[in-house]
């Protein structure tokens, strides 16, 4: 072994282990300028893709509501308002001036043709009809005295016993007591309309609408009087009632007579009526450029009432094939609207100019719309025929 390599100091060659240890306060400044950097690239990084998503121009996008439909709705050439009607209605009115002392109704009651309504104070005219009757019956007594006397001076003038001036005399007062009489019966018959003009009758069957009277006040035939009421009662056969409904003159060439329509009262909108056009009234009212058309029930029950408001639906020839008995109502959007992708169905609709994108549940197509049956509610409006790049949270812009 060479004595050179022997002689060589070793301690040269140990790690000192007390100089690998870093300085805490160097280790520190390291962490804080690792973090310093994160901190910078994440900020780089958001407002890069900030920048990139504000500089991104926004995809333009149309609206749809989703509305309540039915299946005869859909197929509409054409829908109008307006209000029901009844066709035959009156207001029942006192033939002669004078106090209300008897009124057998109030509204909703209904009543028989020729029904005693109402009757007025008749003390003077039963006074009038006591003293026609006194006349005619005097007028009566009158007449066997002189009608026996004429035939007693006929009898002599045959005889040669009398002149021919007092026959003469004889039958000019027998024909004067038969005028009397006749006289006497007329003003017997007289006051006999004027007591059953008294009586306030109903015209036909029907309902009491409204009533515009009371016990006590004067009444008045049309009004005559300036304190005095007209109209004692408003009468309406409910069984004639009809839509009466305004149609655009630009649109009038759609309808025609019995054309099958869908009638919905705003009262009730989940029941609908089926219905015909019955007449096209042949009129325009220039003021508002419509044209009235009456619409006949082809069915109601007892909840329509005239003045309600209605809205008709006219529907086209495919509609007949059952569409008016099925008078569901149903939520509905385009079916444009309805995008399907892996699987899943959704639409979008659009919240403070970005899409949504929403899962629904879709039913049945009629025409242009598709039921949903989940997923939105009534009035939601949903982006009709999205674009393919449109997806959730995306920037939008809805066309005016």
């Amino acid at each position: 072994m060479n004595v050179e390599a022997k002689n060589v100091d070793l301690s040269s060659l140990r790690i000192d282990r007390e100089k690998k240890n870093i300085d805490p306060e160097r280790k520190g400044r390291m962490i804080n300028r690792l973090i310093s950097f994160l901190v910078v690239a994440a900020l780089l990084a958001v407002a890069y893709f900030g920048w990139k998503s504000f500089t991104k121009p926004a995809i333009e996008v149309k609206l749809s509501a989703a509305v309540l439909q039915s299946p005869a709705q859909t197929n509409a050439v054409l829908t109008a308002s307006g209000y029901v009607v009844a066709q035959r209605k009156a207001a029942v009115a006192s033939k002669g001036t004078g106090r209300l002392v008897y009124l057998g109704v109030v509204e909703g009651d209904r009543v028989l043709k020729e029904q005693i309504i109402a009757r007025i104070d008749d003390s003077d005219i039963r006074a009038q009809l006591e003293q026609a009757r006194a006349n005619l019956n005097l007028a009566l007594a009158d007449l066997r005295d002189a009608e026996t006397g004429d035939q007693r001076q006929k009898k002599l003038l045959a005889a040669g016993l009398t002149s021919q001036g007092d026959a003469d005399a004889a039958e000019s007062r027998y024909k004067r007591v038969l005028a009397s009489i006749e006289v006497a019966r007329a003003l017997v018959r007289q006051s006999e309309v004027a007591l059953e003009n008294t009586l306030i009758r109903a015209p036909f069957d029907g309902t009491v609408l409204t009533k515009n009277a009371d016990v006590g006040e004067v009444v008045a035939p049309l009004g005559a009087g300036a304190n005095a009421k007209a109209a004692v009662v408003l009468l309406a056969d409910m069984g004639s009632l009809e839509a009466e409904i305004d149609v655009s003159e630009s649109n009038i060439e759609k309808i025609a007579v019995n054309q099958d329509c869908e009638i919905r009262l705003d009262a009730y909108p989940d029941q609908a009526y089926p219905g015909f056009v019955a007449k096209i009234v042949p009129t325009a009212d220039r003021s508002k450029a419509t044209v009235m058309v009456k619409i006949g029930f082809r069915n109601y029950d007892k909840r329509v009432l005239p003045e309600m408001s209605a809205k008709v639906v006219f529907l086209n020839e495919k509609s007949k094939s059952g569409a008016i008995e099925d008078s569901r109502q149903f939520l509905a959007v385009p079916a444009s609207a309805i995008v399907r992708r892996g699987g899943a169905t959704f639409v979008y609709t659009v919240r403070d100019e970005k899409a949504i994108e929403v899962p629904v549940t879709t039913g049945g197509t009629y025409g242009p719309l598709i039921e949903i049956k989940t997923g939105l509610v009534g009035g939601t409006k949903v982006v009709e025929g999205p674009d393919a790049g449109l997806a959730d949270g995306v920037k939008v812009r809805v066309k005016q």
